[in-house]
């Protein structure tokens, strides 16, 4: 906004040498233009350089300006550009500069060009707000919204805080009188949130209170969160969102990671430059196979990363699986990849995998059984025998409180972590072939075969995979009915409450489900041909990932990189490949190649290491895929055949492979 008039005859005075004249807010005058401390000590000690602008110091610290020119531009954008406001653009500067402390530089920048960042009643609103004067706030707000309705909204806000410090200061029947007075007026058409901020008055302390309100206390910080939720009734020209400067370079750089179709680095500012767009070379995408793990004497059916990632647990049809030590750092050709242990006590084929939260158990399952190992000396703890037939997906919860197993029993379990049986649900309709436990722990997503609807349960309430509202998702199962003969689905439950959410049918099966971090999508593999990303809120089909070849086998699939923005998954038979997709648009970016004949069975990206994943297959090996290695380190010698492993499963088991583009058609060496 432009400096009012009268502002131009205030505490400093306007060089006339330009056509029109300009200064700062008598607000900024009074308030803004000081010194931030950070330079000589308390004012500016010489005249500017270009000696458009002259300070005298006073006694007090203030620098007073006692001269600057207002520069005159033609027209009311920003250079030749039409679609950007100069005046926006300057009060945005204007709002940087303060906020990352040069007080000095943006009051010199208001009065340099004309415009001051907000009208004086605005930053006295905000100062009242941060300080609590709630009366002086209120009869400004009028001056600020657009209409009645934001009014009303914006008074109960402030009510709203002012009511919550209160009960925090144990003022009870302050806070009472602000319900009554303030809150029930205003909420005339919600009694239900009425009802809630009533019952706060029970809370017995503070925590109680923070806990129930969702609240921070009455802190500058909670201020600052009211005066963000105030701006929604407050029009932007009128008062600037907080730090919108940020706001803008955010928006760009999601476009530019969007835009980056091998995005694959963190979101700081060593890969995120203002100075030149975005964008991760291709080159450093783990594309290459750097070694080669060769103990298994059988096909490797899934793989699994510990939580650290620093270890990787291979199962095999060999009755064994592997826990695997691979160093995080160095070149992959000094890099230690040791077998840790091979336990051996699987009395069948060793199918499912998973790792406690504190990577100090290893689950796994042999046909019906589970069994937990210490993963400090290899040693079994305790097997399980709940199941009647073959478990097929082990979980720990994301709280670490107990982990979960199914089965073809139709049976879903939750154990301590300890082993102890915890809870048992077994109306579960299909014969799960995978399981999942979103991260925020709101649901549990099976998916299976042999579908059969179950009634009520004993309580009368809807049992396991009794759905109440089961439509059919968009492009999963098209045509699909969900009262349809039994087949195959996707049941998603409500965790805490286990009542059905959704009940999905779909035409082909189901055999691997990852959740993403957000907890808003399910990675599903689908026979034939095809990987889908479930939307769990509205259990519609958001993208289908397809070239891979899926018919008879289970294929694991996930997602990779740093934001969990590639799909990954292996294939069956001939294509024996790792197929990689960009996850947002669907684009096939690589097929790679190199595990030898048949099925790729699981793919697992390394959670602390975005530029690793670990695939099996049934050649037996399981291969590190990380970006080709520089130029001047590529001539690697492969050395020779593994180390015998020792009965105590201690030993060497790497294999290294020269370094190609993934083209090569190799065999696993040996």
């Amino acid at each position: 906004m432009h400096v009012p008039q009268s502002d131009q005859s205030s505490g400093f005075s306007v060089s006339t040498d330009s056509s029109s004249e300009a200064g700062p807010s008598s607000l900024l005058l009074d308030k803004l233009g000081r010194s931030n401390g950070l330079a000589n000590g308390s004012s500016f000690a010489a005249p500017m350089a270009n000696g458009s602008t002259k300070c005298s110091s006073v006694g007090n610290g203030v620098a007073k300006h006692s001269s600057i020119a207002r520069v005159s531009l033609p027209g009311t954008t920003l250079y030749q550009d039409p679609y950007v406001n100069r005046e926006e653009f300057v009060r945005l500067v204007i709002q940087s500069l303060r906020d990352v402390g040069y007080i000095e530089s943006a009051t010199t920048l208001e009065a340099e060009s004309g415009y001051s960042l907000e009208a004086p009643e605005v930053s006295e609103f905000r100062q009242y707000i941060l300080n609590a004067e709630w009366p002086r706030a209120e009869a400004l707000l009028p001056r600020l919204v657009a209409d009645d309705e934001s009014l009303w909204e914006a008074l109960f806000l402030i009510g709203k805080q002012k009511y919550l410090e209160l009960l925090e200061a144990r003022r009870i029947t302050a806070a009472l009188q602000v319900l009554r007075e303030q809150l029930a007026p205003l909420s005339a058409n919600s009694s239900e949130q009425l009802h809630a901020l009533s019952s706060l008055i029970m809370c017995s302390d503070a925590q109680e209170l923070y806990r129930r309100a969702l609240w921070d206390g009455a802190s500058v910080a909670s201020r600052q969160a009211l005066l963000a939720d105030l701006q929604e009734f407050i029009p932007s020209a009128t008062m600037i969102p907080q730090r919108r400067f940020t706001t803008l370079l955010t928006q760009a750089r999601h476009y530019q990671r969007e835009r980056c179709t091998y995005h694959n680095a963190p979101m700081n500012p060593a890969s995120f430059s203002l100075f030149c767009d975005h964008h991760c070379d291709k080159e450093d995408f783990p594309r290459i196979t750097t070694t080669i793990l060769h103990v298994h004497t059988d096909e490797v059916w899934n793989v699994a990363w510990s939580h650290d990632g620093l270890r990787l647990a291979s199962a095999s049809k060999d009755k064994t699986a592997i826990i695997w030590r691979i160093a995080p750092d160095g070149h992959p050709r000094d890099r230690e990849c040791v077998v840790e242990f091979i336990l051996r006590d699987h009395p069948y084929p060793v199918g499912a995998l998973a790792w406690s939260l504190d990577d100090s158990i290893l689950l796994t399952s042999a046909d019906n059984l589970i069994m937990l190992w210490d993963t400090k000396n290899g040693k079994c703890i305790t097997t399980l025998d709940s199941h009647m037939e073959t478990v097929s997906a082990l979980v720990w919860l994301p709280d670490g409180s107990g982990f979960m197993s199914a089965s073809l029993d139709r049976k879903v379990v939750a154990w301590e972590p300890s082993g102890k049986l915890m809870d048992e649900w077994p109306g579960v309709p299909i014969r799960v072939t995978d399981m999942a436990v979103t991260p925020d722990m709101r649901r549990l997503i099976v998916i299976g075969m042999d579908y059969h609807p179950t009634g009520l349960s004993s309580d009368g309430l809807p049992a396991w995979g009794v759905s109440r509202e089961s439509p059919p998702a968009s492009g999963v199962a098209a045509g699909s009915n969900v009262h349809s003969p039994p087949g195959n689905r996707i049941v998603i439950y409500d965790f805490k409450t286990k009542v059905t959410e959704q009940s999905i049918a779909t035409e082909g099966e189901l055999t691997s489900v990852k959740i993403s971090s957000d907890s808003r999508f399910a990675l599903v593999n689908h026979a034939p041909d095809a990987v889908h990303l479930l939307d769990l809120n509205d259990g519609h089909m958001a993208r289908k990932f397809t070239g891979q070849r899926q018919r008879q086998h289970v294929i694991r699939s996930c997602f990779g990189g740093v934001d969990g923005n590639f799909v990954v998954s292996g294939s069956e038979g001939d294509y024996r490949n790792v197929y990689v997709w960009q996850r947002d648009t669907g684009i096939l970016l690589e097929v790679l190649s190199g595990h030898g004949n048949g099925s790729v069975n699981c793919v697992a990206w390394n959670p602390k290491n975005e530029r690793m994943f670990a695939s099996c297959s049934d050649d037996c090996t399981v291969r590190i895929w990380e970006p080709l290695p520089l130029p001047s380190e590529t001539s690697v010698s492969v050395p020779p055949s593994i180390t015998d492993v020792t009965m105590n499963g201690k030993g060497k088991g790497r294999v290294y492979s020269p370094w190609d583009d993934g083209s090569g058609d190799g065999e696993a060496q040996s």
